[in-house]
């Protein structure tokens, strides 16, 4: 004889496990998946006059800024044959997408406490959607980068001696890392945020204190060189491993440190793995709290 639990398509339960991304549950919501993403499209610059145009001006001028101040003022180099406003652009198109997965999820609870208190749907969902949205953006960046990467080889008086590596193909990776490692800090972030509302004004001041300790707008063999004392700190740094590989494979300067990236990527996968356990634990009773 049949249970009347046994009846029921579906069975919605706080009981989970501390490990769960149900990828089944996921794929059912999918649609939902996709809708968050283009909410996330289309209002974030609604009613804007140049609207994705943003998208191409933030990094154009923080690159010439860089350029600027720590190139000309500074006088930092960029590598043998690498141009400044190139280096520079390379560095803040991949920082940026970081930044944004991580600044996008640190308030998944606190943005969202409307909607959560009133339907059920799998609140990981929230997160990722963030992060698959910012892909937009950061392919659109990516586009400028090539194209003002053709136009110094190609057209620029004097030409630079710059051509990609072959592990170029590894690029991906380094975006799935990227994206791994800012949502998993994004979950805890948002979690800790329930109950300690300080951390939401203590993230975008800590995103820029780890910009600067990120490789982004120098290369790491020049901080070495500098304050050798203080080389770890950037030296086992996940994101500024991710920011020099992809330099790396996009000017062919250097060479590509698989070790390292090896290393980033065990990070990446325990930073995400405890951001869902934490995440997984405090959707259970955060609307309590927040």
């Amino acid at each position: 004889m049949k249970t009347a639990e046994e009846h029921w398509l579906y069975t919605i339960s706080s009981k989970k496990k501390l490990i769960d991304f149900n990828f089944k549950e996921i794929w059912r919501y999918r649609d939902l998946l996709f809708l968050f993403v283009k909410r996330d499209i289309i209002t974030l610059y609604k009613q804007t006059v140049l609207g994705p145009l943003w998208y191409l001006i933030q990094p154009l001028f923080t690159s010439l800024i860089f350029t600027l101040i720590f190139n000309n003022l500074a006088d930092i180099p960029t590598g043998e044959g690498v141009p400044n406003f190139l280096f520079n652009l390379a560095g803040i198109t991949s920082w940026n997408y970081f930044k944004e997965c991580l600044v996008g999820t640190s308030d998944t609870f606190k943005k969202n406490e409307n909607i959560f208190g009133k339907v059920y749907f799998p609140r990981v969902i929230m997160p990722m959607s963030v992060v698959v949205s910012n892909l937009l953006k950061f392919g659109i960046q990516l586009l400028v980068l090539a194209i003002l990467y053709i136009y110094y080889v190609w057209f620029a008086e004097p030409s630079y001696n710059i051509a990609p590596q072959l592990n170029i193909l590894l690029f991906p990776f380094l975006v799935f890392l990227m994206a791994l490692l800012g949502l998993g800090l994004g979950m805890i972030i948002s979690s800790m945020t329930t109950k300690y509302r300080d951390l939401s004004f203590l993230v975008q001041f800590g995103v820029q204190l780890l910009m600067y300790g990120s490789a982004v707008m120098y290369p790491m063999a020049y901080f070495q060189k500098k304050l050798p004392d203080y080389y770890w700190l950037i030296e086992w740094n996940p994101i500024a491993i991710i920011v020099e590989s992809f330099r790396t494979m996009a000017f062919g300067v250097g060479s590509l440190d698989v070790n390292k990236l090896v290393y980033t990527t065990i990070i990446s996968v325990i930073v995400f793995l405890i951001g869902l356990v934490i995440f997984n634990k405090t959707e259970k009773s955060f609307i309590d709290t927040i």
